[in-house]
């Protein structure tokens, strides 16, 4: 893959800012529970468990075919450039400046509408904890958006006053994670004593039936394992990070993995699928399993929980990814205010408010009318596909890297070989879920527009990023002359 533009300047900054630097404050305890609040959500359990018994096969492929490729790659990359923006100095090193601000715009864009789909998810889980009271702002536009807005603005702030604050909000609300699975496992082992398992679980049944609806919703479910490479935009963040990053991502790994399997199967011996269709699906199956033990008393817990799981979400990909700014800024593709460090509290602030004002935004075109609603949804549309651009473009920078003999260290058996092997299935897996993603559901009235609208929105999305790399290059030659 060629570079986009001319061979890359270098960086005015040296690829550090000067002035005050960025505080390691990230441990191995910080490090573990931001994977697990960035990856695991229990929004893909109940997601899972409506399709049936044969989720959990698709559930060890997306292990294969995704994570296990990202977390290599990952591993990889960062024990070679372990400096602070992660994906674009992976990408600049292969390829040159230019996809290395592809792949960095494509990713802080396709976060921009997960900011308020994940706070809009949470918003409406703790309505449930008021029960009645709660159900009549259900169709209430501004207490969603009020609710985004104002823990945007939170998140913000923390992460402003320092990666310490940051992170101790991330670490409170990755119990919203992992606790409402272990409850849930244990509500279904109580079940299933009682009553008995509500699936009944057969070699039939497990076996995945292929479809080109089905393969499409598989898609979606490897990506339940996306986002171990946002730790790495912290780079010069973490404390001692060649030494726990890879201990970490195992751990963390680990217990997503199990959390997901498990989880699925917990909910399926509980409740039938068709109990827990639908975007708030887990909660609704909480509450049926719930009622039915004679425990409602728990309810209102467990929409906390995960009330706490969707804040940790945002405000972990907050944190990261506006990391990939900051340092587009110091290589002055950015106006150059946005490499600024905090001098008291040693942050990338100006790449932190500005990302997070871009993200409330978002949050308030999702709930401010009719006309501005059918904006928000291009912005959803553009995301479909941007998500996986940077993926590809990781990938191919892990090939290209291994390949010209620049990477020193695998975290796997085998070398380069095994190394590129599995960046080839991931950037495979990654290349499927892009073809599948620009199929409209069968039930769409107007297929060709649907296809149309998501393939102009993600060039639009990749026009404007040139663009704007393109007035950065611009203005460092012109500063230099």
């Amino acid at each position: 893959m060629a570079d986009l533009a001319a061979p890359p300047l270098p960086s005015p900054a040296g690829g550090t800012p000067s002035g005050p630097t960025l505080k390691r404050s990230l441990r191995f305890r910080d490090l573990t529970l931001f994977y697990v609040v960035t990856i695991l959500s229990v929004r893909w359990i109940a997601t899972a468990a409506a399709a049936g018994p044969g989720t959990l096969v698709v559930w060890v492929l997306a292990l294969v075919g995704l994570f296990l490729p990202l977390a290599a790659s990952v591993l990889a990359l960062a024990a070679r450039y372990p400096e602070e923006g992660g994906l674009y100095v992976w990408t600049r090193e292969a390829f040159g400046d230019g996809t290395a601000f592809l792949a960095a715009w494509t990713y802080w864009m396709s976060n921009l509408p997960y900011f308020p789909a994940i706070l809009y998810f949470g918003a409406g889980s703790m309505l449930v904890a008021f029960g009645r009271h709660g159900r009549a702002l259900a169709a209430s536009p501004a207490y969603y958006m009020g609710f985004a807005v104002l823990w945007l603005v939170i998140i913000m702030a923390l992460n402003v006053r320092g990666i310490e604050s940051g992170k101790w909000l991330n670490n409170i609300c990755s119990i919203g994670g992992w606790l409402p699975i272990m409850i849930l496992i244990l509500l279904a082992i109580v079940v299933a004593s009682r009553y008995g398992s509500a699936t009944h679980f057969t070699a039939a049944s497990l076996a995945p039936h292929l479809s080109l609806r089905n393969a499409i919703f598989w898609s979606t479910i490897f990506f339940a394992f996306a986002g171990c490479e946002a730790a790495s935009f912290m780079g010069e963040e973490i404390d001692n990070a060649h030494r726990i990053l890879p201990r970490a991502l195992l751990t963390a790994g680990s217990i997503i993995a199990v959390a997901y399997i498990a989880g699925t199967t917990a909910m399926l011996i509980a409740l039938p699928s068709d109990a827990v269709s639908g975007v708030d699906g887990f909660m609704r199956g909480m509450e049926q399993l719930a009622t039915h033990l004679g425990i409602p008393w728990l309810i209102p817990i467990m929409a906390v929980l995960v009330t706490l799981s969707a804040i940790g979400g945002a405000a972990g990909f907050l944190s990261s990814t506006s990391r990939l700014p900051f340092v587009a800024g110091i290589d002055r593709y950015l106006p150059a205010a946005f490499g600024s460090i905090h001098p008291r509290y040693r942050t990338p602030w100006i790449a932190l408010i500005v990302y997070g004002s871009a993200g409330i935004v978002t949050a308030i075109l999702g709930q401010a009318g009719t006309t501005v609603r059918g904006a928000y949804d291009v912005l959803v549309s553009m995301a479909v596909i941007t998500l996986f651009i940077p993926y590809l473009l990781l990938f191919a920078a892990m090939i290209r890297l291994a390949r010209r003999g620049r990477l020193t260290h695998y975290p796997l058996p085998g070398g380069a070989t095994v190394a590129i092997a599995l960046a080839v299935i991931g950037f495979a897996s990654t290349a499927l879920t892009i073809v599948l993603s620009t199929i409209p559901a069968p039930d769409d009235a107007n297929p060709p527009l649907a296809v149309a609208k998501v393939l102009l929105s993600t060039l639009a999305v990749i026009l404007t990023g040139l663009a704007v790399f393109a007035i950065g290059r611009r203005r460092k030659i012109l500063a230099r002359i």
